[in-house]
């Protein structure tokens, strides 16, 4: 029997269903709503029609989520700027407690500068006492009564600052005003120069076609003796890259010689070379090692005496390149090219590429520097002038031009530079190949990057007061070479750059804050150093990618000016820290694996037409070890290599030698690395006192202009004064510690 219809339940339930109903439908509503909004951010509704410019475009609830989306956007910027300032000021509270206790020794620059520091402070404080006075609008005079009150000694200071110390001032201001603007213009010419030569497409010619050996029916004969030097010094991290690189090059074996000329003074990295040697003279490749017991003469001396071996008569040319550059497989015959029919071309330059240039900040900023040096200095001298300064690697020699100007002296730090000096006073060509390039890398800490500058700009001074009466009295040049030689390329470029940039961004300015009498317009500190730094980026391959650093590149190039002014005294006035020999700390970024090369010497670097290799015992490669830098060796032959013998011919003596020459090389390389780790948790980052003096300088001085309500001036000030503080805390570039 069926129960009869409950009608009271049946109404209830469908008002509880109903209500349910409205509540989802609400909260469905509510989230569409959230996901309109949220796509309305991202892609704003189109402008109402004109009949609906009543009504309203969003709801209240649209609007609100917008904000709170907007809010947390802002939230979350300030919260990602707030601990990347805050973990800033950690960092350099670190630094500065860790900094050594045993006070450095003082060098006469530094005392300068705190000198010039105390003074700003003196200053500051004096003008705050009279802004806070009330003396910027009514200053006082002379006319007090009471000689030892604050209104007489600030009325004194204006009568002397006013009449004694601004106009002074304002003279050596102009002066750097006018070397500032000399300088821009020798810059803004070379753009000019660079536009010039890209438009026309202007390059240098070659006769001759290595890589079309083939259709032009050359053979191993045909190709000159060359031979490569690498100089190193304890250069564990990339002795590797660069000896596989140059034995890769694509040249007749029986026409090359590759010498590794080692200055390590540590063993196991002696032991590690050795071992890499004797692997690519076990391949069949024409490769000696040297070391010298007495390493006077640092670079210099090492190349030195590897050109008095007795076998170096038979090349004719000499291509160097540095421990951490790896050429192309063709990069000489890319190069040899251009002294055929060129009987006065001494030397052919390649160009740098970087294989770090985005590790950090600091590389990148180098690398906008070094890339207008070659793009623009390098490629508009060797065109119009045909003289450069040899940047010490990547380049091919003459040896007769080497041999006619003296060869290779130590009487320098830049031997290099030195050298091609030396060649332009007989009448020596250069030619230099911008398309031509040789990788590379950049110092990825500042303190690398800081000695390795040094050393740039005091040798230059020390080759100007060295040669300067040779240029003028016994060279073989024109009137117009000796004048670019002296004008522009020692005293403009070398001299005159870091001085202006120091004294006039450091010193002068700071000073015009304190002193308003004296001057310096908006478009000095501002607008032309502005326009420079343009230049700098434009004729770079990929300026768009440098743009973003363009302000950044301003202020780092005026903090290094420091640095640059300092070696640049150094080197004028015979310092002894000029003559500092500090060789610059490579990281072995790795370009080409060592599976890489080896497959490029043995496919590509035959030259003479071999596709396999054996491995032989090399007892025909005398290595001439423990060289004292002056005698000579004839051990070694300028000749191929035995015809390789078979797999089968070959001994098991030579292959169980070879493996256990692998295994120790394996050992060494791990006991390296592990005193190399060791070594790097026990280094630092340094703290930087000039840099940190300075900084506080120009802060000072910003705080002064922000009194005087000096818009641009204060700005600069202040970002520069910034920038030196973070330069000074080593906080660019490789951090060892954070």
């Amino acid at each position: 029997m069926s129960h009869p219809p409950n009608h009271e339940f049946q109404e209830w339930w469908n008002k509880q269903r109903a209500a349910t109903d409205d509540v989802s439908d609400d909260r469905s509503a509510s989230k569409d709503t959230r996901l309109e909004n949220i796509a309305t951010l991202h892609n704003p509704p189109s402008p109402p029609a004109a009949a609906e410019k009543g009504g309203r475009s969003r709801s209240a609830r649209q609007l609100s989520w917008i904000y709170i989306h907007k809010l947390q956007t802002v939230a979350n910027y300030v919260a990602v700027l707030t601990n990347g300032f805050a973990s800033t000021i950690r960092t350099a509270n670190r630094r500065l407690a860790a900094a050594p206790g045993r006070p450095r020794p003082e060098s006469r620059f530094y005392k300068i500068i705190k000198l010039f520091l105390a003074l700003s402070v003196f200053l500051l404080s004096l003008e705050l006492v009279a802004y806070f006075r009330g003396f910027h609008f009514t200053p006082p005079t002379l006319e007090v009564g009471v000689e030892d009150s604050v209104e007489y000694i600030y009325a004194k200071w204006l009568e002397i600052r006013a009449n004694y110390l601004a106009p002074l001032l304002q003279r050596f201001a102009n002066l750097c005003v006018v070397l500032f603007l000399v300088q821009s213009l020798d810059r803004f010419i070379l753009v000019l120069g660079c536009f010039y030569i890209k438009l026309r497409g202007l390059k240098p010619s070659a006769e001759i076609d290595y890589e079309q050996d083939v259709e032009n029916g050359l053979n191993a004969r045909d190709y000159p003796m060359v031979l490569i030097q690498i100089p190193m010094c304890n250069e564990r991290e990339v002795y590797q890259l660069s000896i596989g690189a140059v034995c890769a090059q694509d040249w007749p074996r029986d026409r090359v010689l590759v010498q590794i000329l080692d200055d390590s003074d540590i063993a196991d990295v002696q032991s590690l070379i050795r071992v890499e040697v004797h692997k690519w003279q076990q391949r069949g490749v024409n490769i000696v090692y040297r070391h010298r017991l007495v390493r006077t003469g640092y670079k210099a001396g090492n190349l030195n005496a590897a050109m008095r071996c007795d076998y170096v008569k038979d090349y004719e040319f000499v291509a160097i390149f540095d421990a951490d550059f790896q050429p192309a497989p063709d990069f000489l015959k890319s190069t040899i090219p251009y002294f055929k029919g060129k009987d006065d071309v001494a030397l052919v330059q390649a160009r740098w590429e970087f294989v770090n240039k985005e590790e950090n900040l600091l590389t990148r900023l180098q690398y906008i520097n070094l890339a207008f040096h070659f793009e623009v200095e390098q490629q508009v001298n060797g065109w119009f002038i045909n003289f450069f300064g040899f940047n010490g690697t990547a380049g091919v020699w003459r040896i007769k031009a080497l041999e006619d100007c003296g060869g290779w002296l130590d009487r320098t730090t830049v031997e290099d530079m030195d050298v091609a000096v030396r060649a332009h006073m007989c009448g020596w060509k250069f030619i230099y190949l911008n398309h031509v390039k040789c990788i590379c890398e950049l110092p990825e800490s500042y303190e690398a990057y800081k000695k390795q500058q040094h050393r740039w700009h005091s040798g230059p001074m020390q080759l100007f007061r060295l040669c300067f009466r040779d240029i003028l009295l016994h060279s073989k040049m024109g009137v117009m070479q000796k004048a670019n030689l002296v004008f522009l390329f020692f005293l403009l470029r070398k001299m005159v750059l870091p001085f202006y940039s120091f004294t006039l961004f450091c010193i002068v300015l700071p000073l015009t804050m304190f002193m308003p009498e004296a001057q310096l317009p908006q478009w000095v500190v501002c607008y032309v150093p502005g326009l420079i730094s343009i230049l700098n980026i434009l004729p770079l391959p990929s300026p768009a990618e440098s743009f973003p650093f363009l302000v950044p590149y301003l202020l780092f190039e005026n903090t290094m000016s420091v640095t640059k002014f300092n070696a640049m005294l150094s080197g004028l006035l015979h310092f002894r820290s000029a003559y500092e020999w500090v060789v610059t700390k490579k990281s072995g970024s790795r370009s080409s694996s060592e599976a890489d090369l080896v497959a490029l010497a043995l496919v590509g670097g035959a030259g003479a037409g071999a596709a396999e290799y054996d491995i032989d015992d090399g007892d025909d490669y005398d290595d001439d070890d423990d060289d004292d830098g002056g005698s000579q060796s004839s051990a070694v032959p300028p000749h191929p290599p035995p015809p390789h013998k078979s797999t089968s011919e070959s001994s098991l003596a030579d292959l169980n030698k070879l493996e256990e020459l692998r295994k120790k090389k394996n050992r060494m390389m791990m006991i390296a690395k592990k005193k190399e780790g060791e070594k790097r948790r026990r280094k630092a980052n340094r703290v930087y006192r000039k840099e940190l003096a300075i900084s506080i300088i120009l802060l000072t001085a910003s705080v002064r202009s922000l009194l005087s309500a000096q818009g641009i001036h204060f700005y600069f000030l202040l970002f520069q004064g910034i920038t030196f503080l973070v330069v000074g805390l080593d906080l660019v570039g490789e951090q060892v510690t954070t």
